[in-house]
């Protein structure tokens, strides 16, 4: 699946920023990949993102190739058990296995840590993204039409879910 021959997913850490950040702003550029119009400074990535669930894809050089990483959906109390996650995969590796290898080293994380939920907003037009999701085992759990107006036209969100095999109590992650 993976056409690399020493792919290594490892926990993001800040000195891989400047190239998650370059991949995320390509990601904004394309137009579907996120409803962002610039990527953000790190101290606003770190703050944003879960430290237990941030992941790289290193090729042998050290070159980072994707990230994942997942959020609190809420920091109402009754939303404890879901995350919202992203995945970005650098242009010139996609379709290659990368998003699935790290969306399982994603999920895989969440589910040590006793999430419920997995949720991804997605485009409704990145086709490749809802491939890679279904392909997981998420599931289409709505639509707001109409969600986001970016590079002069209005954005369809599709939500997908997937419910992770965890207690029916959440543990702080």
């Amino acid at each position: 699946m993976i056409d690399f021959p020493s792919v290594q997913v490892v926990p993001l850490e800040v000195g891989h920023w400047p190239q998650v950040r370059d991949i995320y702003a390509t990601g904004i550029a394309t137009g579907h990949a996120t409803f962002e119009t610039e990527p953000p400074s790190w101290a606003a990535f770190d703050v944003s993102k879960l430290p237990a669930h941030r992941l790289v894809a290193l090729d042998s050089s050290g070159t980072v190739l994707g990230w994942a990483a997942a959020s609190a959906v809420s920091d109402r109390c009754v939303y404890a058990g879901v995350v919202e996650h992203s995945v970005y995969v650098h242009k010139d590796h996609r379709r290659k296995g990368l998003g699935l290898t790290l969306m399982k080293g994603l999920v895989a994380s969440a589910t040590q840590q006793q999430y419920h939920v997995m949720v991804g907003g997605i485009d409704i037009t990145n086709t490749g993204s809802i491939a890679l999701h279904e392909q997981l085992g998420f599931v289409h759990a709505g639509t707001i039409r109409q969600a986001a107006f970016k590079f002069g036209r209005w954005l369809d969100l599709g939500f997908y879910q997937l419910l992770l095999e965890t207690p029916a109590h959440p543990v702080d992650g």
